[in-house]
C-alpha cells in the first residue's frame, strides 16, 4: 500500500526530529490509522538505520593528507603545512598561506551572496499557520478596519507592516496577531478566501536577503514570498497556489 502523498515530507521530517510539538502529534496519530504511511515510516527507519551503521564509516588514507600538504606547498612555495621551522624561528602549528586565502574567499562568496529563506523557516510558517487554526488563536485582533488592525501593532513591534483591505478583490482582512518565527516576534496579517484562511507573516528583511520571489507547496499548503520596502513577506494557506498568487498581486498593488 502506497503512503499519502501529501504526507512523504512529514514522514522524512519526523524521522529526522524536525517537526514542532503541533504536527509530530498529528503525524503520529496518522501512522496509527494509515497502513501505508506507516510502512514507508518503517522503510524510512530502515534505511536511516544502515546508513548510519559505524561500519561504513571510513577515514581517509593518509596519502590524501600528503597530497593535500604537496599542492598547498607548491601554491605557496616554503610554507607547509605542520609544526615546521622557518627560517630559525620556533615550531608551531599554523595554516598555509594558499589555504588561507582560498577560506577567506569562501567566506566572503558566502556573505556576499543573498541568503534564501531555508527549509526549516518554511516549516516553521506552516506551522505557525496550523497553529492559529487548531489553537483558535487566529487573530489578537479581529477587525476588518486596517485603521484599527495598523496602529494595534505600534509599540508591539518596531516596524509597521502594511495593511491594506482587499475585500474588493475577494480577499477580506479579519485581522492581526502577534507570532513567533525564526526567534522573534513578527506580526501575522490575516485575510480570507471564501472558507480558507491566509496568513501574511511580515520580517523586516536582512541586508543579505534575497529579492528573488518564491511560489511553493509543503506539506499540502502554499507559500508564496515576496520583499518590499525593506520587508520580507510570506503568504501561507491551503488555497490553490494560483488564488495565492492573485493574493501577493493585489496586495503588492494596494500596499504600494
Amino acid at each position: 500500500m502506497n503512503a499519502c502523498e501529501d504526507r512523504l515530507l512529514q514522514l522524512h521530517a519526523l524521522l529526522d526530529g524536525e517537526l514542532d510539538a503541533v504536527n509530530s502529534v498529528a503525524i503520529e496519530a496518522h501512522l496509527k490509522t494509515c497502513v501505508g504511511c506507516a510502512e514507508a515510516f518503517a522503510r524510512l527507519e530502515a534505511v536511516h538505520a544502515q546508513v548510519s551503521d559505524p561500519a561504513l564509516q571510513h577515514q581517509a588514507p593518509a596519502s590524501l593528507r600528503a597530497r593535500i600538504e604537496a599542492g598547498i606547498a607548491a601554491e605557496r612555495p616554503g610554507r607547509v603545512l605542520g609544526n615546521v621551522p622557518r627560517r630559525g624561528r620556533s615550531t608551531g602549528p599554523w595554516l598555509a598561506g594558499g589555504a588561507f586565502s582560498a577560506m577567506a574567499a569562501s567566506l566572503a562568496l558566502l556573505v556576499a551572496v543573498p541568503q534564501l529563506t531555508t527549509g526549516t523557516t518554511q516549516d516553521q510558517l506552516v506551522a505557525s499557520h496550523v497553529r492559529s487554526l487548531l489553537a483558535n488563536h487566529l487573530t489578537d485582533v479581529a477587525t476588518s478596519n486596517r485603521h484599527v488592525v495598523k496602529p494595534w501593532f505600534n509599540g508591539r513591534i518596531n516596524f509597521a507592516p502594511p495593511v491594506p483591505e482587499l475585500a474588493a478583490q475577494g480577499f477580506p482582512l479579519v485581522g492581526g496577531r502577534l507570532d513567533y518565527l525564526d526567534g522573534r516576534v513578527v506580526p501575522a496579517i490575516v485575510y480570507h478566501r471564501r472558507l480558507h484562511t491566509i496568513n501574511l507573516f511580515v520580517i523586516p528583511a536582512g541586508t543579505f536577503s534575497s529579492p528573488v520571489g518564491i511560489a511553493t507547496r509543503r506539506e499540502g499548503y502554499s507559500l508564496v514570498r515576496w520583499t518590499s520596502g525593506g520587508l520580507e513577506f510570506w503568504a501561507v494557506s491551503d488555497i490553490d497556489p494560483g488564488d495565492l498568487e492573485l493574493f501577493h498581486q493585489a496586495f503588492a498593488r494596494a500596499a504600494s
